[in-house]
């Protein structure tokens, strides 16, 4: 089996120049090391004809290759798998990444997914160059790497963090794997000697506009559960039996999100980040976005789509938006979360409650939601998401498309199309969606027809999402 084709003669020259666009996008390894490397890794290029380049991080440790301990291939940003492979492999990255075979075997994801298991790892292979399990090994190595030699968690504790069964399994695969020891990466550590939080670091693609990406989420904080202040994102979290909290920052020398995390949340750091990546759209590649988006995209270079960490959250907050001014829906979800979330302690005075959880939200009675001055269909819809949640608690996850998912959201009363485009925007990281219902919207553009709206965003596509969110921000004042 082969590496993957690239173009070897345009990776060498974006490794000559460490251009931080290639950043993530492909990796190089060096035959006579046995060592990989990100693009813009500041070690003396090697020769042309030593190396050898791979599209991910996995691929190269398949072919004997360990990641380099100075430029860290884990901290590189990851490419949208929506943008690069099929429906059904991106959902298979985006649990493998979030640890899911670490509690069930392929077979059982496969199922989950809806195809033989022989199906998904073909592929897997098509599209990555590496089998599911493979992937696996590679995401808990890594994350046991920067465990190690970010944190001054116990070994232990971080074998069983990072998806391994036991301290011995976890020893053997990185002895072999990369021919060190957990202690090895420990040496010279003198990282988070605080024992409340872990700290990590998730790359981004420069620009990043910041301040306007928290002002979007300042605008539509519910108190208790999220706050900021314009440079600094705090929220409560829940995931499985685990709470916490998280704070993110940004850090532009690095070009990267400093992320603070509970130590109660070290058994799924996994999710965690993938909550935050989404949350702050770190996928997104904007010099490329702004490039199609010609003027429009000029004033506010680096703007984000802001996604979801909780998915049921978001969906709420949907609802309650509906033909309301942002600061009453904001207002809306508040009383939701102090009436029915669950109370928490925190080293912040901003946060002491948790998201309200589908199973609760679903049993509440209606004349209940109506006192906080939510109206009655709204209520009715937002107790049948809540259902669809608590039923299936992967809905949003299915190797279903966008389009069935939608299709499927669209059949349950209240949830229109205004709604239908702001959770493919926020949740399904739909880079197309366009709410052109949106008052806001039509009055940026000057239209009064959702219709012309949809004709005008037209040139604006695949990235019509990006478009809609330099939209409404060119309605804010100066």
């Amino acid at each position: 089996m082969s590496a993957m084709q690239l173009n070897r003669e345009h990776c060498y020259q974006a490794l000559l120049t460490h251009d931080p666009r290639f950043d993530g996008t492909f990796f190089v390894a060096v035959k006579t090391t046995k060592i990989y490397c990100r693009p813009v890794c500041k070690v003396k290029p090697v020769l042309f004809k030593n190396c050898t380049f791979f599209l991910t991080a996995a691929q190269a440790e398949q072919f004997g290759f360990r990641p380099c301990l100075r430029c860290r291939p884990e901290l590189a940003p990851g490419n949208a798998p929506l943008d690069s492979v099929s429906r059904l492999a991106a959902i298979a990255i985006s649990k493998i990444e979030d640890g899911i075979l670490s509690k069930i075997s392929v077979r059982q994801l496969a199922h989950e997914l809806g195809v033989s298991d022989r199906t998904l790892r073909r592929v897997m292979e098509s599209e990555l160059g590496v089998s599911p399990l493979e992937l696996a090994q590679t995401h808990r190595l890594l994350l046991a790497k920067r465990l190690l030699t970010d944190t001054k968690l116990p070994i232990t504790e971080i074998a069983y963090a990072s998806g391994f069964a036991s301290i011995r399994r976890f020893n053997t695969v990185l002895k072999k794997q990369y021919n060190l020891s957990p202690r090895d990466f420990r040496k010279n550590n003198t990282k988070n000697q605080n024992q409340e939080f872990l700290i990590c670091e998730i790359a981004y693609r420069s620009p990043m506009a910041w301040q306007d990406l928290l002002l979007f989420l300042q605008i539509r904080a519910i108190a208790g559960v999220e706050w900021t202040d314009g440079t600094i994102y705090r929220r409560t979290v829940k995931i499985g039996k685990h709470i916490g909290w998280l704070e993110a920052s940004l850090c532009t020398d690095k070009k990267a999100i400093l992320a603070k995390i509970s130590i109660s949340l070290a058994p799924v750091m996994t999710e965690v980040i993938a909550g935050l990546k989404r949350l702050f759209d770190l996928y997104a590649e904007p010099k490329q976005i702004s490039k199609h988006l010609g003027t429009l995209a000029k004033a506010k270079p680096g703007l984000r789509v802001p996604g979801a960490f909780n998915f049921f959250e978001v969906c709420i907050r949907a609802i309650l938006g509906q033909q309301v001014s942002v600061k009453a829906a904001s207002t809306l979800a508040t009383r939701l979360a102090h009436k029915y979330g669950e109370t928490i302690d925190t080293p912040f005075n901003e946060l002491n409650l948790l998201s309200p959880e589908p199973s609760v939200i679903e049993s509440a009675k209606i004349k209940d939601m109506i006192a906080l001055g939510i109206t009655k269909n709204r209520a009715t819809t937002i107790q049948c998401i809540a259902k669809v949640f608590a039923n299936n608690t992967d809905f949003f996850d299915s190797a279903d498309s966008r389009k069935k998912i939608i299709s499927k959201l669209h059949t349950i009363r209240g949830v229109g199309e205004w709604t239908l485009q702001y959770i493919s925007m926020r949740i399904l990281a739909d880079p197309n969606a366009f709410p052109h219902t949106d008052l806001g919207i039509l009055k940026a553009l000057n239209v009064t027809s959702p219709k012309t709206a949809l004709m005008k965003a037209e040139k604006w596509q695949p990235w019509r999402a990006y478009a809609a969110m330099h939209l409404w921000k060119s309605l804010e004042k100066a």
